[in-house]
């Protein structure tokens, strides 16, 4: 369209500048010609947190708050959470489209193949201490793969590229089931590769003295959909983090565990943890209401409720409320539940929240299920660092085949001293004396 551009002037010199608009923004470095002289480094936008700037182009996951939509690949999380199995949803992250059924055997095959982790990264895990958190466990061993692979740095090569990420898909359930059992002091046990990947991650997890574990095909399947919605969700915090680190070209073990460091934050993987608590505190359905009303004379936070992104019903909530519903009729039914059906159906509606955009998001129903299905909230994060694997992984090896990206090295606005000189040490007076000596 010819009108694609935005015209900018400038008051401080009554210049005017007209920028191309491509794709619905701007590019950040075209407002550097914007000057005030020929000393000027150029205007920079200032955006802290990135509530606006987009700092990459990408394909994997398109994500529309306002409406509530999530889709990956171009596929509706509906859909694929209801006809998909989580490595077919893998697939599809990491190359584009849905496989075949060959294409899915050969995947699966693949994934399988790798399940197993090196006897030394076994007793590297050995030594923590008995009471190590599991997302502390994970990040250090998920680095530590770097050692055992050092070919891993030849991550311009496709077909080590592609080792690199089907080792690292197949060797994430085993390594959290071992950090798991770690913290519970029980024995780790090996991959059984005659299972899926679901089932043989709950048959490590859970496994006592029985000759082949048999998972309950209903905890199994609530899996693979939690799997299914947590496997990518664009350019959150984890994510960025991903990109960030891998533009330096570090290998893909080491900007994994970065990118699980920046998931090991309570602002970002441990959310689901905090609804549990807040439903502990509010102990009973009948005491949902004053609770609401708590919330609104501005005294705690609705945990579960509101995103960044999303300002209308996040659509793995929907997805997962029915999964509690079918979990539970397995489990018996967590009084839990009921709080929060009833907290959710006060909040929706409310006017204080609907104004306020506050919907339920993933976070509200995922731990519910997690504590239902045996799990401790230490290791909630952790179980969503498995599918966010694959999520991280798309899109690193995006940025990498992107020939705009470059290492991540953002700009800053200096608030700082202006220029000074250094005084000998005997020269200086001491803060307190100098402050004085400013005030007379």
């Amino acid at each position: 369209m010819p009108n694609e551009t935005l015209t900018i002037t400038d008051n401080r010199t009554g210049k005017t500048y007209t920028l191309p608009i491509e794709k619905n923004a701007i590019r950040a470095i075209d407002l550097r010609q914007i000057k005030t002289g020929p000393e000027d480094f150029g205007l920079l936008s200032y955006d802290p947190a990135f509530l606006n700037t987009a700092s990459c182009q990408s394909a994997v996951t398109y994500l529309d708050g306002e409406r509530g939509i999530l889709r990956y690949r171009g596929y509706p999380i509906e859909q694929l959470a209801e006809k998909c199995s989580f490595l077919e949803v893998a697939y599809l992250l990491l190359n584009g489209e849905l496989p075949g059924p060959d294409e899915l055997d050969a995947w699966i095959t693949d994934v399988t193949r790798h399940t197993m982790i090196h006897e030394n990264l076994k007793k590297f895990m050995e030594g923590f201490h008995y009471d190590a958190h599991p997302m502390g466990m994970l990040m250090s061993t998920v680095a530590a793969l770097s050692t055992f692979y050092p070919e891993a740095h030849s991550i311009h090569d496709a077909a080590v590229r592609k080792l690199q990420i089907t080792r690292l898909i197949g060797k994430m359930p085993t390594l959290t089931a071992y950090a798991y059992r770690h913290s519970l002091g029980l024995p780790y046990v090996y991959p059984d590769n005659d299972l899926g990947y679901t089932k043989n991650f709950m048959n490590m997890l859970w496994r006592r003295t029985e000759p082949k574990f048999s998972a309950n095909p209903v905890l199994a399947r609530a899996l693979e959909v939690l799997f299914i919605l947590h496997a990518d969700h664009e350019q959150n915090c984890s994510t960025s983090t991903m990109r960030a680190v891998g533009s330096s070209f570090a290998d893909p073990y080491a900007t994994t565990a970065a990118a699980i460091a920046a998931l090991s934050g309570p602002l970002h993987g441990g959310a689901n943890e905090e609804v549990l608590r807040m439903l502990d505190e509010i102990g009973s359905k009948d005491r949902v209401p004053a609770y609401i009303e708590q919330i609104k004379a501005g005294h705690g936070k609705l945990m579960g409720f509101g995103h960044r992104v999303y300002k209308n019903y996040d659509p793995r909530a929907r997805i997962i409320k029915q999964v509690a519903e079918e979990v539970f009729e397995v489990t018996g039914r967590n009084p839990k539940l009921d709080i929060a059906l009833e907290l959710e159906r006060i909040a929706l509606e409310d006017e204080f929240f609907i104004k306020r955009k506050l919907y339920p998001n993933v976070d509200f129903y995922s731990g519910i299920i997690y504590q239902a299905m045996g799990f401790t909230p230490d290791v909630f994060t952790v179980l969503f660092a498995i599918p966010r694997t694959v999520g991280w992984l798309a899109q690193w090896q995006e940025m990498l085949q992107d020939s705009e990206q470059k290492i991540a090295r953002p700009r800053q606005l200096y608030t700082g001293q202006p220029a000074r000189h250094v005084a000998r040490i005997e020269e200086r007076l001491a803060p307190a004396v100098a402050l004085a000596a400013v005030a007379r």
